[in-house]
């Protein structure tokens, strides 16, 4: 086999990628490739990157340890020095050091020349985005799974994951009241930049009635409500979540104009009399067997030219994505009946109940959601 510095460049370039992997692959390669000009430099950021991500769920565990002392929080009146952070938290001082120089090193905080740690802009920001903190919380329970990818993707055992979202295998009635009402929170947190990104993305003029099925404690339909003062709405999800909706939408003075109706939408036809339907987050925590009826439940329940929102984080397109393809697909696998999907297979989906005019559209922040539409034809 030719020594590496005499591959033509032509090998880099064509159908024998997978030779060059495999040389560079081979014992000494990189000690050869930091040789040469370009295949030092090459060797050196693929090393940085590969560090990056061997060392990432300890960044991940940092995050968390910062959130769940509330030295972000703590911060937000000024620098203080490791010694005052340590002696509340019952750490010793060199190890909240330790902690703090770490978070720095994330860029979370800075470190001043006196000794004293900071705020930096992008820790800051955690304590600005809503329900950012909860999901940092609530990772923990998906990195226990995580400690044995292998077993997640061979479907070994129950995960934690699981047993936390319950609601997915349930029908009306069949969940426990603290464990709807710590979902609902956790959802209702977390799905406000969620409907704001939603409402950026897709237009409800001329809607006349939106019916957010699955709707959870009201966070997407009362945003719309608030844009679009014409909109009335229905929101369709289990008896022991929509007492929840009820309260915020009563605390916004939005209930005159919205029906709320307690059920399962496994259970029957869904309501009708809605113009707009809007699946938020709710696709993906199914598999395509319950999507296809759900869909299929959506179809029927529209009148000729009604509209659907599909609106959730998205994975498996030609162009990996680290929120969809490793985040997102990881988590939905995790919970053990989800599944995160491309707009095309969600289009797919759309087009074999019977919807047409598929449509994904632009998405701001596609680590928040991304919006498929479509409509019943006449």
């Amino acid at each position: 086999m030719p020594a590496l510095d005499r591959v033509p460049l032509e090998a880099l370039r064509g159908p024998r990628r997978g030779w060059v992997a495999r040389l560079v692959a081979r014992p000494g390669a990189q000690a050869v490739l930091s040789r040469l000009p370009l295949g030092a430099t090459l060797a050196r950021r693929d090393g940085a990157e590969i560090f990056d991500i061997l060392q990432g769920f300890v960044a991940s565990q940092v995050l968390l340890a910062l959130v769940e002392l509330d030295l972000l929080e703590a911060l937000l009146d000024g620098p203080e020095t490791p010694e005052a952070l340590a002696r509340p938290r019952d750490i010793a001082p060199d190890r909240m050091a330790a902690l703090l120089q770490a978070g720095a090193a994330l860029g979370l905080l800075r470190h001043h020349r006196d000794g004293r740690y900071g705020l930096a802009r992008r820790g800051a920001a955690i304590q600005g985005v809503p329900g950012l903190r909860d999901m940092i919380r609530h990772n923990a329970t998906f990195y226990r799974d995580m400690a044995d990818p292998v077993a997640v993707l061979r479907e070994e055992g129950e995960t934690r994951l699981s047993r936390f979202w319950p609601y997915v295998l349930g029908a009306a009635g069949d969940v426990p009241a603290p464990e709807a009402a710590r979902y609902s929170d956790l959802m209702a947190r977390s799905q406000v930049l969620v409907a704001e990104d939603t409402l950026r993305s897709v237009s409800l003029r001329g809607v006349r009635r939106l019916m957010d099925v699955g709707g959870g404690s009201g966070v997407f339909l009362t945003a719309a409500l608030t844009r679009y003062r014409g909109l009335h709405g229905v929101l369709l999800d289990l008896p022991e979540v929509i007492g929840q909706a009820e309260s915020r939408l009563a605390r916004e003075g939005l209930s005159d104009r919205v029906d709320l109706r307690p059920g399962s939408f496994r259970a029957g036809p869904l309501p009708g009399g809605a113009d707009a339907i809007s699946l938020v987050r709710v696709l993906y925590d199914h598999d395509d067997a319950t999507v296809a009826d759900l869909l299929a439940r959506a179809h029927a329940a529209l009148p000729p030219g009604g509209r659907l929102i599909i609106s959730e984080p998205m994975a498996g397109e030609a162009r990996p994505d680290r929120a969809g393809d490793l985040y997102f697909a990881f988590y939905t696998m995790a919970m053990g009946t989800g599944r995160a999907r491309s707009p095309a297979r969600i289009a797919a989906l759309c087009r074999a109940a019977g919807f047409d005019r598929v449509r994904t559209c632009g998405a701001r922040r596609p680590y928040v959601t991304r919006v498929v539409t479509c409509v019943r034809p006449h």
